[in-house]
């Protein structure tokens, strides 16, 4: 399992506060010296609608080309590509909805206008040397037109006019699907075209609003999923759907998961960073990783001890 932390993108985007660009450094190298394989770091989008995301381009500029090889940036055409490309970004996430009402809320078009305008983005993604991703959200449900079809996701997922995509991330963007719809889905995605493989990787992005952030991701991964997104606390949310609230916790994941460079010491570290962070924005946190870590059953080795 591959965690990617999207804390300082999707994580951060719902707050209303526009964290200083040294303070997203300093949180982007803490969690790239931890170990966390890959990390979501900003978006292209507005900055007049997404306030939090104004000094993207500046975190970017901050970080040396090792660390942007690991880090992603969002975006939604390929004017946002081109920009972002000469500001060193190599690792585009090309984001539309499955549903015309949450993709004209969020980006302002057609879910069909989106598509027509990724072989643009591909290509220009392409120029600069980077990888993009195919990025679809409101993949199960949309806060204006209710469930959306599987086999709406699976046609643009094998539409031609995706290929060239690293990767595709499957999101769950209200957090209302059950940990059956989502193993069905990411299956049939998986047995789909070449999703799935080393090279075309599958991302699971789930949201905690309903309680199912944690199962849903592993129902992920058991049908094929490579990578699942969290952030730190549970933070987050997409401010242009009225019901999403926070992400699922990476603390939550990777205690679920355990890859080999997740050990307790790690998460004491983690969950100082996410605490630190959650208090500088006066939002909760809801791990319950994090949670049972602060508790008094020092016999197990996950527990972080009061002078740590």
């Amino acid at each position: 399992m591959i965690l990617r932390d999207v804390t300082l993108r999707d994580g951060l985007q719902l707050t209303g506060k526009v964290l200083p660009t040294d303070r997203k450094v300093q949180i982007a190298r803490q969690l790239l010296a931890l170990g966390v394989p890959e990390l979501e770091i900003g978006s292209m989008a507005r900055p007049d609608l997404v306030p939090p995301m104004a000094n993207t381009l500046d975190l970017v500029a901050a970080l040396t080309p090792a660390e942007l090889e690991r880090c992603w940036v969002w975006v939604a055409t390929p004017r946002h590509v081109a920009r972002a490309a000469e500001a060193g970004v190599r690792n585009f996430q090309y984001c539309f909805s499955v549903s015309d009402a949450h993709n004209k809320a969020n980006i302002g078009r057609t879910t069909e206008d989106s598509l027509a305008a990724m072989p643009e983005a591909i290509r220009l993604a392409a120029e600069a040397g980077g990888r993009i991703q195919l990025c679809l959200a409101t993949a199960f449900t949309c806060p204006f037109d209710g469930p959306v079809d599987p086999a709406r996701v699976l046609s643009i997922a094998t539409d031609p006019r995706t290929e060239g995509s690293a990767d595709i991330v499957v999101a769950d963007t209200l957090g209302q699907a059950h940990p059956g719809q989502v193993g069905a889905l990411i299956g049939a995605v998986a047995t789909t075209g070449h999703w799935g493989t080393a090279r075309h990787r599958i991302v699971f992005h789930g949201h905690d609003t309903w309680g199912m952030g944690v199962a849903n991701s592993l129902a992920a991964l058991d049908a094929g999923a490579a990578v699942v997104d969290g952030s730190l606390g549970g933070l987050g949310g997409c401010p242009f759907a009225p019901g999403a609230s926070g992400n699922t916790s990476s603390e939550d994941l990777l205690f679920a998961t355990r890859p080999e460079w997740f050990t307790p010491s790690v998460l004491s570290d983690l969950a100082r960073i996410s605490e630190e962070l959650l208090t500088e924005l006066s939002e909760p946190n809801r791990s319950r990783t994090v949670e049972g870590a602060r508790s008094k059953a020092e016999a197990f080795e996950w527990v972080i001890v009061a002078n740590e």
